[in-house]
Order: C-alpha cells, then structure tokens, then sequence
C-alpha cells in the first residue's frame, strides 16, 4: 500500500476551541509540526492551514482544515485534488470517544462512526477509503452528554494521557509514511509495559 503524503487533524478552528477534547486531531498535527520545526501558514483555496514536514526521509503534508469541525471534508477534498493526493495516501487524525484516553488507533477504511468531520468527508469523496488516527478522548457515559463533553476541556490526567498517546502514534508514523501500516499497527496497539 502506498505510504502517507498528507496527513489531516480534524478540529475546529479558533482559541476557545484550542484545548477541548473534539481538537485531538489537531493536538496531533500541532505536535507533528512543532518537533519538526514546521510552521502552520493560512492557504485560503484549500480552506485550512498547511505546514510541510520530512518524516523518515518522505516530505508530508500537514492540514488543519479553517471549516468547523461538520465542514472538514471541504478542505480536505480540496487538499488532495490541489495536491494530486489519493486518499489512500491521507491520514485523518480525530477524537475517538470510544476509545479511553491515552490509547491511539490506526484504521483504514469503514464508517464515520458518529464523527462529523469523517462523515462530511466520506460524504464528498463518496467513500472512506482513507487512514485514521483514532485518538481516544473516552465517552461520558451517556449520549445526551456527549456534546458538551467533546466540546469541553478534559481534566489534567486526561490530557497527560490523550498527550502521551499522541507521542505514541508519532513514534510510529515513520512506518505508515513508509506504507507498513501493519507494523505501525502492531506497535502501536500493542499496549507498552508498566
């Protein structure tokens, strides 16, 4: 399979938004940017902000769609006609509320699983064949919660553990940008000892 050229970080733009649970995705390519000495700059015909970073030798993408969270498929339609990208090539980082804080998971293909900007970017590439960072934000236990929960700030232990599962997925993104995802699987669903 082909490797990674662009990844993606769903959130929604804005400072109030920042550090809320809903913007893992952008937790994620925040931190990709920062250790690779990147800076995000505003492209406004791709609706989102873009950075260019080498991970294990291979130049990739970076985006952080400007849409709401609902909007996200727009800019990442965009991103990958702009860029003659498959999707196949995309990874889209998200909050995953079914997964506890602290783990990770790599996907590739299936549902939206609730998740809005997967659902309005399945909706305008007609499919969901494309890689996902789940990064579990864990569920508050009831769905009538859920917005506010996703929307609000988690707690200190929480976003140590959301971080750390973040650093987690970034040590092994130079497999999957080398496409050996099973491997970057492998490693990083394998639960670390201790």
């Amino acid at each position: 399979m082909a490797g990674l050229r662009l990844i993606v970080g769903l959130g929604n733009p804005g400072p109030e938004h920042a550090r809320t649970r809903h913007n893992a995705g952008f937790w994620f390519v925040d931190a990709l940017a920062e250790q690779a000495g990147a800076r995000f700059g505003l492209e406004s015909k791709l609706f989102g902000e873009t950075a260019r970073v080498e991970i294990a030798g291979q130049s990739v993408w970076l985006l952080k769609p400007a849409t709401f969270m609902n909007l996200s498929g727009k800019s990442v339609a965009a991103a990958l006609r702009y860029w003659k990208i498959e999707p196949e090539e995309a990874l889209l980082a998200h909050d995953e509320l079914d997964l506890p804080p602290g783990v990770a998971r790599l996907k590739f293909d299936g549902g939206h699983g609730g998740q809005n900007g997967l659902r309005d970017t399945m909706r305008l590439l007609g499919h969901g064949k494309f890689h996902r960072l789940r990064i579990g934000i864990g569920h508050p236990g009831h769905k009538d919660k859920v917005t506010p929960w996703v929307l609000g700030r988690p707690g200190r232990d929480d976003e140590a553990a959301i971080l750390r599962a973040i650093d987690d997925a970034i040590g092994v993104l130079p497999l999957a940008v080398n496409g050996n995802y099973m491997d970057a699987m492998t490693r990083l669903h394998t639960p670390r000892p201790g």
